[in-house]
């Protein structure tokens, strides 16, 4: 059986505990799916959500409790999504702490602040997709080894590395359960 921790700092942790549930019901996969916030909980997963929220204040937290060594000692399969997809980064327009698992160049905000925040269909994994951007974050360049895998004009809104999936949208605040699906199928991967 599998374990998928939502890293409960801040952000949708709830809305992305239900999406993964309802992801691994509908899959008929039998996962342990829980919230998680120390160093030694993070440790027992073999994948990890980590939501939205303030990024810098979600990775001086990962960092004092040593939950970013854990995730790459361990090799733990992550999805990023907004707040999240900053942290997967190696870069970014703000001074802040990153995991840095994937190679790749991330603007904070870069669709503008909460005012701006929109919907929009997007194309991932070659089917529509709601798309819900909440002060979003976008990827201006990715380097060795990242798969873009959406794009909203020259603005890239969604990266894959391996096992690590970073969103720019916030897919825990649809119904669609496809993305959480695409993610227990990647853990489940480096399971195997």
């Amino acid at each position: 059986m599998i374990n998928i921790g939502i890293l409960n700092l801040q952000g949708d942790v709830q809305e992305h505990l239900e999406a993964t549930l309802n992801a691994a019901g509908k899959m008929g996969i039998e996962c342990e799916i829980s919230k998680v916030k120390t160093a030694g909980e993070v440790s027992k997963c073999h994948g990890l959500i980590i939501s939205g929220g303030e990024s810098t204040v979600i990775g001086k937290l990962v960092k004092e409790e040593g939950i970013d060594q854990v995730i790459k000692e361990q090799k733990i399969a992550v999805l990023g999504t907004c707040a999240g997809m900053v942290l997967l980064g190696n870069k970014t327009d703000y001074q802040q702490p990153l995991l840095g698992l994937i190679d790749m160049q991330v603007k904070r905000n870069g669709f503008g602040n909460q005012r701006l925040s929109f919907e929009r269909q997007i194309e991932i994994f070659g089917e529509k997709f709601p798309g819900i951007f909440i002060r979003a974050p976008y990827v201006s360049a990715v380097g060795d080894g990242a798969e873009v895998l959406s794009q909203i004009d020259d603005k890239i809104v969604a990266v894959q590395k391996g096992k690590y999936l970073a969103m720019a949208f916030h897919p825990e605040l649809t119904q669609d359960t496809r993305i959480h699906e695409y993610f227990i199928k990647e853990v489940i991967n480096c399971v195997e």
